[in-house]
């Protein structure tokens, strides 16, 4: 979900060395939750610019909602606490928690080993799966192996899991990645490529929209080799928060995860631009 992805230690470093290049400043509320996320992933997190009773203000005009948002208001009502959301871009998601710009990050992001060197990271909020999107009037519609996109031109979004998954297909052309979905989906609907990787909520939201697009899952044991769920990251060590929220989470049956991720997906906007 995976909206689930992946930033280099190299990477990290140089990015705190520079700074986020964010205009928060390094305040604390204890009575509010501030929670960083891109607001660009839908179904976690989407910018809008109708308020209703999903939404949370990020700036002047626009809103964010989503999956996260909602489990973000969720947490933090748990918790005795008010929740802020603050858009980000996806790189300068873990630099902003480290530098104490934001509280966690909600973001459908997976706790990687290269992740926990420098944050912490509760249990799982969500789970999903490894999917490819193509267009509909492909002979790729009814594949069930990923071996048999051998040839085929696939992308993937910068900086994650689903852009370094694909070299796992043999042969593959794995073509350049791109910083967005609504990026990735354009590209693939003017035939820049042949397939694009998704996690399943993201595939669902995006082929609802799209009736020319359609996602492909594969046979038990032909799909992809990856950890497709997500968790909340704070600040390393910081034990009292990531023990609040674990126990929050807990208190949130795998039932309603399930029914908000539903909810999320029927109401997110089109993916594409």
């Amino acid at each position: 979900m995976n909206m689930i992805r992946k930033i280099s230690i190299v990477t990290l470093s140089l990015i705190l060395l520079t700074g986020c290049g964010s205009s928060i400043k390094n305040t604390h509320d204890d009575n509010k939750l501030t929670v960083g996320m891109e607001c660009n992933y839908a179904p976690f997190n989407w910018s809008t610019t109708t308020p209703d009773e999903y939404t949370e203000q990020i700036s002047t005009v626009d809103y964010c909602d989503g999956y996260d948002v909602t489990i973000a208001k969720k947490l933090a009502k748990s918790l005795g606490m008010e929740v802020e959301i603050v858009k980000y871009d996806w790189d300068n998601l873990i630099p902003g928690l480290m530098q104490n710009e934001i509280d966690v990050v909600i973001a459908g992001m997976t706790a990687t080993e290269d992740r926990k060197e420098v944050v912490d990271f509760t249990d799982p909020y969500y789970t999903s799966q490894e999917v490819v999107i193509v267009r509909k009037d492909s002979t790729l519609t009814s594949i069930t192996d990923i071996q048999e996109l051998k040839g085929k031109t696939v992308k993937g979004q910068l900086n994650t899991l689903y852009d370094t998954i694909i070299d796992q297909i043999n042969g593959v052309k794995h073509g350049t990645a791109m910083e967005s979905y609504p990026s990735l989906v354009n590209d693939l609907l003017n035939k820049g490529c042949d397939a694009i990787t998704a996690e399943l909520p993201v595939a669902e939201g995006i082929v609802a929209s799209n009736p020319d697009l359609k996602y492909v899952t594969f046979k038990e044991g032909h799909g992809f080799t990856a950890d497709t769920s997500v968790s909340i990251a704070v600040k390393k060590d910081n034990t009292e928060l990531l023990d609040k929220l674990q126990q929050a989470l807990n208190a949130i049956s795998e039932e309603e995860r399930q029914q908000m991720m539903l909810e999320a997906v029927e109401r997110q906007p089109a993916v594409n631009e």
